[in-house]
C-alpha cells in the first residue's frame, strides 16, 4: 500500500491545485495587498514630488540665481563635452523633499502611534469596579479598623 501512496502523491493535477491554493493564501493575505497599495501610492507621491521640483521650485530657484537660462540648461562644457549640471541639482532636490517626507512620516508620524500603542499595552489595566458585596465588606473593614 504504501508505494502506491507515494504514487498517488506524485499526480500532477493534485501538485497544481496545491500551488494554486499555496499562491492565493499568499497573494490574497492582507499584507501582500497592503504592500501592493504602498507601492502604488509611492508612485504617484513621487510623481507629485517630481512635478513640484521641474514646475515651481526649480524654475524659482532660476529666477534666484543670476542667469538668463533655466535650470534645464545649467551646464558645464568641457572639451566640448557637455555636463548637465542643472537637471542634477534638481534630482537632488526631488530626492530632498522625498526623504523629508518619508522621515516625517515613518519616524515622526508612525514613531508616535507606535509608542503610544506600546504606551497603551505597558499601563496596567484599571481594576473591575466593586460589587454591593464587597463595597459592604470594605466599610466594615474600615470600621473595624477605627
Amino acid at each position: 500500500m504504501e508505494p502506491l501512496k507515494k504514487v498517488a502523491e506524485l499526480d500532477p493535477a493534485k501538485k497544481a491545485f496545491s500551488l494554486v491554493d499555496e499562491f492565493k493564501n499568499f497573494a490574497f493575505k492582507g499584507n501582500v495587498i497592503d504592500l501592493a497599495v504602498g507601492v502604488i501610492i509611492g508612485a504617484a507621491f513621487g510623481k507629485i514630488i517630481e512635478s513640484l521640483v521641474k514646475n515651481i521650485i526649480m524654475p524659482l530657484i532660476s529666477v534666484l540665481m543670476p542667469s538668463e537660462q533655466s535650470y534645464l540648461t545649467w551646464k558645464w562644457v568641457i572639451d566640448k563635452k557637455e555636463i548637465p549640471y542643472g537637471l542634477f541639482l534638481g534630482e537632488i532636490v526631488n530626492f530632498l523633499i522625498v526623504a523629508i517626507a518619508l522621515f516625517l512620516f515613518i519616524v515622526k508620524f508612525l514613531g508616535w502611534v507606535m509608542r503610544s500603542r506600546k504606551e497603551a499595552a505597558a499601563a496596567p489595566p484599571a481594576p473591575p469596579p466593586l460589587t454591593k458585596d464587597q463595597e459592604l465588606l470594605t466599610e466594615i473593614r474600615d470600621l473595624l479598623k477605627k
